[in-house]
């Protein structure tokens, strides 16, 4: 059998290894337009604040090492620029020199990969604006910087790239302003809300951040000097477009092969609408593992599970890609951001009975010497108790946070099945109870009813109206609030009707949780703990002119 593959970064260097490890007798030959293959991507941002010094080290293997390695062809410098699915051929052109090749294949594998969306504003070819996407272009950023003592930079985009990338340019002391068009950062990965503390916490940070921004022009003549936004100019000298990416597939256009939007679509064993076609990586439009529905996931973590999936699925094993959760991971200045499963309100959209919580905990012992705090947003459907997605910040290990809610709900796990987890305990590592656990015993009270809540963003949207704020943290420390002493509430509190509606505050929610199981068994039947705390929200009380 031959097997052609187009690509040769993640999805493609990994399907091509794995069926030569399958069957040593199948002949696979990948093309790349590339120079470099199996690069680490992911890697970029920090080559270019100088966390990873050597370029060399984003290279994972060279055509020659992985051709050795695995016994598969390797040709760079070949693009791809028409398919012919009937006759089983695909013309390639050497970039070189333009010369057109034709090569057959008996099994075709798309793995054409993403390239950064190029936003259509006049001066976006003049010299100190550049992409993230390849070796190349990180080496371009980080040697631009460097002859040019570059202090002032301006990044397009707020997903995960961008504030990577951003992360990275203040790590080399320069000044650096965040746009995005969206109404807030990492939209689609993070609730409006967390994305305002994220946003908050960048800004403190030293970097600047404007959402609903749109630019409309570079500036310059021989080199960029800013950029006009719908929010003013800024200036810079150097520029970073990481607005978003789109699939390589526009040489498929007119192949009658099946696509959204320009991404491929494919069935569980990755098979596209064409016979003897398949694809794989950050081209496809796979399905979540949760809904079942469409979703498109560019990350080099799941490209490479597909591509393995897929190679065995070439040669004759019985398996099934189950679809992705999304989850990622960012490293920001001070703050580290993990995610998987749905957001709220995409679990809102697919229809199920929602309902969350937010649980800031400590992250380790907290007499540990470097222990800090996890804030987790747990989302879960009401009525079956299955976990649907969670948002974690801290600065330490929200990895750890993630992946338990990865395995969780790739199991079907209800919040029950979390309650007793004998997760792993030393007071350098963790909390007696871990700290994911402990974030569920908050979901399971609240939806038991047990304990009565009001979230961050209903505190944010208005909802602590007319409710009279109650101060639980053990000195008197929101301005304006009626102060309660937990320690000494043996009944009735002095100066609170058993009525009113009291919106209960201490410093991260376990305090006020204590009062008003309190305040219940004494008769108190309107109090409401505010998640989150002043920990994790500005909390203020109205006064008689406000």
């Amino acid at each position: 059998m031959k097997v052609l593959i187009i690509g040769g970064v993640a999805a493609g260097t990994k399907t091509a290894a794995k069926l030569k490890r399958e069957d040593r007798s199948i002949e696979v030959t990948v093309i790349t337009k590339d120079q470099d293959i199996s690069y680490a991507g992911c890697g970029l941002p920090y080559y270019v604040g100088g966390a990873i010094a050597a370029k060399d080290a984003l290279i994972v293997n060279t055509p020659q090492k992985y051709a050795g390695l695995t016994g598969v062809e390797v040709r760079t410098g070949k693009e791809a620029v028409s398919l012919d699915a009937e006759k089983k051929t695909v013309a390639v052109k050497d970039v070189q020199t333009g010369n057109i090749e034709a090569f057959t294949y008996d099994k075709l594998v798309l793995a054409v990969g993403a390239s950064p969306a190029e936003l259509p504003i006049e001066g976006k070819d003049l010299p100190g604006v550049f992409k993230m996407r390849t070796p190349d272009d990180a080496e371009g950023i980080r040697t631009y910087a460097e002859k040019n003592h570059v202090r002032k930079a301006v990044v397009i985009g707020a997903g995960f790239i961008g504030l990577e990338a951003a992360e990275n340019l203040k790590a080399r002391g320069i000044d650096v302003t965040v746009i995005d068009f969206a109404p807030q950062i990492l939209p689609n990965i993070l609730d409006p809300e967390m994305a305002a503390y994220a946003q908050k916490h960048l800004m403190n940070s030293g970097i600047r951040v404007f959402t609903g921004t749109g630019a409309s022009s570079v500036l310059g003549t021989d080199k960029v000097t800013g950029v006009s936004t719908s929010e003013g100019t800024f200036p810079c000298e150097l520029l970073i477009m990481a607005a978003g990416i789109r699939p390589n597939t526009a040489f498929l256009e007119d192949t009658g092969i099946e696509m959204f939007k320009g991404t491929i679509l494919v069935d569980s064993q990755m098979k596209t609408s064409l016979d003897d076609v398949y694809a794989a990586g950050d081209c496809v439009m796979v399905t979540n593992r949760i809904t079942g529905k469409r979703q498109w996931s560019p990350m080099g973590s799941s490209a490479n599970l597909e591509g393995r999936t897929l190679a065995q699925v070439l040669t004759g094993t019985q398996k099934a890609y189950p679809g992705v959760l999304g989850t990622g991971v960012v490293k920001l200045p001070g703050l580290n951001i993990g995610r998987t499963g749905l957001t709220e309100a995409q679990a809102q959209e697919a229809g199920y009975d929602v309902i969350t919580t937010l649980v800031p905990t400590d992250d380790k012992a907290h007499y540990y010497p470097d222990a800090s705090f996890f804030i987790t947003k747990l989302i879960a459907d009401k009525t079956t108790r299955k976990l649907l997605g969670v948002q974690v910040f801290g600065p330490g290990e929200v990895d750890k946070m993630v992946d338990i809610a990865v395995m969780g709900i790739s199991m079907g796990a209800k919040l029950d099945d979390y309650e007793n987890l004998d997760f792993a305990y030393a007071p350098p590592f963790s909390t007696a109870i871990h700290p994911f656990v402990q974030a569920v015993y908050v979901l399971m009270n609240k939806i038991d009813g047990t304990f009565v809540s009001m979230t961050p963003a209903e505190y944010a949207g208005g909802k602590a109206e007319g409710y009279r704020v109650v101060d639980v943290q053990p000195e008197p420390a929101i301005q304006g609030a009626f102060f309660v002493n937990l320690a000494k509430v043996t009944g009735e509190i002095e100066g609170l009707d058993k009525n009113e509606k009291l919106l209960l505050v201490c410093a991260r929610g376990k305090r006020a949780y204590f009062l008003q199981n309190r305040m219940r068994f004494y008769g108190y039947e309107n109090t409401v703990v505010l998640e989150g705390a002043t920990f994790f929200n500005d909390v203020k009380v109205k006064t008689a002119g406000d």
